[in-house]
């Protein structure tokens, strides 16, 4: 093997949390209280209602005026829509029905769209410490599967495309899945993708034409079977807080190599069954959103009687 690893096995779920941490050096100072935890965040009725409005950070904040994601769209389909986290800004929720049709168009096959974030953003009490503005989304990388039904998205598993040994991608990396990154990567409204440092190197290895939007590929551990895309804050949400400006050049050389000299596998662990609440301190402001007024999580549309082309 090409290095020890100390024994370190790491859940995907924390590893993609601590991008919305380490990643997250805000510009802003916006004034927090105590909040209630992730159960309490997990557990509201819907959306508040109004106008959409991220507060906060990526890792500490919410979201008023949330929208949910369609189910099922043109190049698209939500996974474990059980979960309850199909639901984002509407900016976010534009980019990927537009990302669906892109996927279409291109005949890569189905993007299966996995965690968002909750009704009204916060803290989840599994699986993330970002996703809590709505502006996240995790797109699997796997693109082998048809159309499927609702029932039968909520078993699937990721496929992992990397190996640990060589820290390079597998033989079931392919173009599609660079062809799908390179899309979500260069609009304009996305802010950054988090994947695993070894699928960056075979993006950087990619003879693209144009490669500008390499930029915003950040290597972050955990993510090899899924990209991490995050747009940015939006019109209309003053108390939101943006990243720092992404390094300047395409990331393909010394910081890249840093991360592939450290990388460690990954694995996902079972969901417990009674998550552990985890309290978050959030901006003062999450307090009136997770207390006001707003509508039910609707029931799900009905399914469409033949998968989606």
């Amino acid at each position: 093997m090409r290095r020890l690893w100390h024994g370190v096995f790491v859940a995907v779920g924390v590893l993609a949390c601590l991008a919305g941490g380490a990643e997250a050096k805000e510009k802003k100072k916006v004034k927090r209280a105590p909040q209630a935890t992730s159960i309490a965040w997990s557990q509201v009725s819907g959306p508040s209602l109004g106008p959409a409005q991220s507060i906060g950070g990526y890792a500490a904040g919410c979201i008023a005026g949330a929208q949910a994601l369609p189910p099922e769209g043109t190049g698209y389909q939500v996974i474990r829509l059980s979960r309850q986290r199909n639901y984002g800004h509407p900016a976010l929720n534009e980019f990927l029905k537009e990302f669906g049709r892109k996927v279409a168009t291109a005949g890569l096959g189905t993007a299966l769209i996995g965690d968002m974030g909750q009704a009204r953003g916060g803290p989840m009490s599994f699986g993330h410490a970002s996703h809590q503005i709505g502006l996240d989304a995790d797109v699997w990388l796997r693109l082998d599967l048809p159309p499927m039904g609702r029932a039968g998205r909520e078993r699937l598993e990721e496929i992992k495309y990397v190996d640990y040994d060589r820290m390079r991608v597998t033989e079931d990396w392919s173009d599609r899945q660079a062809r799908m990154i390179q899309i979500a990567a260069s609009d304009r409204r996305v802010a950054r993708i988090f994947v695993n440092p070894a699928i960056k190197l075979a993006m950087c290895r990619h003879g693209w034409a144009d490669r500008s939007f390499l930029q915003k590929l950040r290597p972050w551990h955990g993510h090899d079977g899924h990209m991490h895309i995050r747009l940015d804050c939006q019109p209309g949400s003053p108390l939101c807080e943006e990243q720092a400006a992404l390094p300047d050049g395409d990331g393909c050389g010394e910081e890249l190599e840093s991360w592939l000299d450290r990388a460690v596998p990954a694995v996902e662990r079972p969901v417990p069954a009674r998550p552990t609440p985890r309290a978050v301190t959030l901006p003062a402001a999450c307090q009136p959103v997770l207390r006001a007024a707003g509508t039910r999580i609707a029931s799900l549309p009905p399914e469409p009687a033949s998968p989606l082309r």
